[in-house]
């Protein structure tokens, strides 16, 4: 049995809210005091926010850009949806160390931009 871009798409809707709730029980239930705590945390936002952000950049980049210029998949898509993941927790990491300020924040998005040209010029 093969599995298709719908299923797919319907996995990540289905995997998405679940994974929010999670994160809301996790939230409202573990005190922050341990390092693990920090950890398990980000892991589930780091879920959440890519089986969210996977269909919704999916979306866009299939009706924004014509064919001709950007052919949008599922595989790209979900590499922009890891690095929107990894912009954001990045950014909530340094607040959380208390080290984030705007330069911090800029590095991060530039090194995400170098990252996506790199992998659109591999193509």
């Amino acid at each position: 049995m093969a599995v298709t871009r719908r299923s797919i798409l319907l996995i990540l809707l289905l995997i998405a809210p679940l994974a929010w709730g999670l994160l809301l029980l996790y939230a409202r239930f573990v005190p922050p005091h341990t390092f693990l705590a920090f950890t398990c945390f980000f892991a589930l936002l780091a879920l959440a926010l890519t089986s969210t952000l996977t269909p919704v950049v999916y979306a866009l980049g299939s009706r924004l850009f014509p064919r001709h210029i950007y052919q949008a998949t599922l595989r790209h898509a979900a590499r922009q949806a890891i690095l929107l993941t990894l912009i954001v927790l990045f950014n909530l990491i340094m607040s959380a160390l208390h080290s984030w300020n705007i330069y911090t924040s800029l590095a991060i998005l530039a090194a995400a931009v170098v990252f996506e040209i790199l992998a659109l010029a591999r193509k």
